[in-house]
């Protein structure tokens, strides 16, 4: 049986990117994206239904990420789920899913300066969506 994991986000940042280095020298930034679901209730008043979802990048991208983007800065991800398991000191297992990114577009800012693509992968090319997605001015959020 075949399988796919992919996954595209479209959303704004909750916190400041946080960046570290590896012991290797690698970098890595963790992001937590706000995705806003938002659809009609019942008495037909909208309402808005956000999804946190955190987000990890590496590399250059994550460099790129720390330096440019802040709290609220809107992206699209694109990347796959990951799931991180691990033993607490006190042997609880935990995990979480997240998502894995291979590319983090920067969108357009309050200014009107329009955003900067930091990742690279030739078999991905999200532009499409991200024109016909950016097109639609009753966005979520």
């Amino acid at each position: 049986m075949h399988s796919m994991n992919h996954v595209f986000l479209m959303g704004h940042l909750t916190r400041d990117p946080q960046l570290r280095t590896l012991p290797s020298g690698t970098a890595v930034a963790e992001l937590g994206v706000a995705v806003n679901e938002r659809y009609k209730d019942k008495d037909g008043n909208w309402v808005e239904r956000p999804t946190f979802v955190d987000n990890v990048v590496w590399g250059k991208q994550a460099q790129n990420c720390a330096e440019f983007l802040k709290k609220g800065s809107p992206v699209l991800v694109e990347g796959k789920l990951q799931l991180d398991q691990w033993e607490t000191e006190s042997g609880d297992k935990r995990s979480r899913l997240r998502v894995r990114a291979w590319r983090i577009q920067f969108l357009s800012t309050s200014n009107g300066k329009p955003g900067t693509n930091t990742g690279t992968s030739p078999d991905r090319e999200p532009e499409a969506a991200l024109a016909a997605a950016t097109a639609d001015d009753d966005m979520p959020f």
